[in-house]
């Protein structure tokens, strides 16, 4: 054992967290003991009250410290226009790119039968009660492109096809199995210019 026991287990914690290998873990975990007191116990305090305050909203799923998040509470956004996303993070990469003015739905993951997970797994229920609420709906379906993400953006559109709802889906200009929230905002606003209709 290089380091101490104690020092060992912070750099194991660091490295639970995503895209954090052992030099990742080893240079954070360093970072902290050199930290002042004061600085940790603020960083300690923050993560508490990130994870005891944070929860999805109510209406679309994104992360909020309310009951509605700011952004279906904007009434300058266009409800009319609801980009579908696997998880909150993907809320987060759109929004950063500045050029979208609708809402969200997050779906809280993919369907993928060899994981066991089925549209009955995903906030899908939702998605058809908001669209059952306003006309002139067009969904965009912003889901990765892998099979988990084709095989639920076909049934999210076989499952609409009876209805007046517009289903259209990111340009396949990203590339195969990308996460969309590691994409840059140039890639991202073409592929929303250029999405295509189901």
């Amino acid at each position: 054992m290089i380091y101490p026991k104690i020092l060992e287990e912070l750099i194991e914690y660091f490295k639970k967290l995503p895209g954090i290998g052992e030099k990742s873990a080893e240079r954070l975990a360093l970072s902290v003991i050199e930290s002042s007191e004061d600085d940790i116990k603020m960083f300690s305090k923050t993560m508490i009250e990130a994870k005891k305050n944070l929860h999805p909203c109510t209406i679309c799923g994104n992360l909020t410290t309310e009951k509605i998040c700011s952004i279906c509470d904007n009434e300058y956004r266009n409800n009319k226009l609801i980009c579908v996303v696997e998880d909150y993070k993907s809320i987060f990469a759109f929004e950063k790119m500045g050029k979208y003015n609708g809402v969200y739905h997050v779906l809280n993951g993919l369907i993928s039968p060899i994981n066991g997970i089925t549209p009955y797994d995903l906030n899908i229920d939702g998605l058809l009660n908001r669209c059952k609420k306003e006309e002139n709906i067009e969904l965009i379906i912003a889901l990765k492109p892998s099979i988990e993400g084709e095989t639920t953006t076909q049934y999210i559109n076989k499952i609409l096809e009876k209805t007046k709802v517009k289903v259209s889906r990111l340009s396949y200009g990203l590339p195969v199995g990308a996460e969309l929230d590691y994409l840059d905002s140039l890639t991202l606003e073409r592929a929303f210019e250029d999405r295509k209709n189901i």
